[in-house]
């Protein structure tokens, strides 16, 4: 399975963490389920071509597709950490994790709409695109896809939250607690930059609210520059 491959590499590259959850529970198992079915919808509403032109233009889909399907994976990566890390399965986690892949499948299609129309140029010749939308309507869509985007990493954040308050049960060491923090202040950045887009989308003009899309371009510089400044406080627990 693939959680159980991608597992042992989890552990490998986690020394000094101890991995409790080795074996994949059911909240696991139905988790993946829902992010298969996730991925099968961005994909299912596609027809078989019926021209070489529009075989073409299914595979000029093939960028949006790739994105979206990269977001799906990064949100399933993480989730798969956090338990692999932890393997919790009490009530709390049950819902968290519940309302997470909830997010999940909701958000597929508002994903796939947001970049089918930013590369709709590229995919779509002679302006017959089947994707339509007002300019002045890009401030509600970056509204819509910042709230996922925020409720989704916040619920990381009260995940780990939560392991981190169920640390004596869970024996969680010193370094371990750290990673934990680590993990906490990081799901925070991620929310941070997704309410900064938002609030930017709201002060933004409507025909140019789509620029603030471009702040999750800071996502990289900001947690490398925060998992670099961790890791050198990491250094003096050892």
């Amino acid at each position: 399975m693939l959680r159980q491959a991608i597992g042992k590499k989890i552990e490998a590259a986690n020394k000094t963490f101890r991995l409790r959850g080795h074996e994949v529970k059911r909240i696991e198992a139905f988790s993946d389920a829902v992010f298969a079915f996730a991925v099968t919808l961005l994909i299912v509403s596609l027809e078989v071509p019926k021209s070489f032109e529009e075989l073409m233009q299914t595979m000029r889909g093939f960028l949006p597709f790739s994105i979206c399907f990269l977001i799906l994976m990064m949100i399933w990566y993480e989730q798969n950490i956090f338990f692999r890390r932890y393997g919790m399965d009490d009530k709390i986690t049950i819902v968290l994790n519940s309302t997470l892949i909830f997010l999940v499948l909701f958000y597929v299609y508002p994903l796939k709409f947001l970049f089918t129309v930013m590369f709709s140029g590229q995919i779509y010749t002679n302006n017959n695109s089947p994707f339509e939308m007002d300019p002045a309507d890009s401030s509600t869509l970056m509204l819509v896809y910042g709230a996922g985007f925020v409720f989704i990493y916040l619920l990381f954040l009260f995940m780990y939250a939560h392991a981190l308050k169920k640390k004596e049960s869970l024996e969680l060491t010193s370094i371990e607690a750290f990673e934990t923090r680590t993990k906490i202040f990081s799901n925070l950045i991620f929310v941070i930059i997704g309410l900064s887009s938002v609030i930017t989308a709201l002060l933004l003009p409507a025909n140019i609210s789509g620029l603030a899309g471009f702040i999750y371009f800071t996502i990289g510089p900001a947690i490398s520059f925060f998992y670099s400044y961790r890791a050198r406080k990491r250094k003096k627990l050892l």
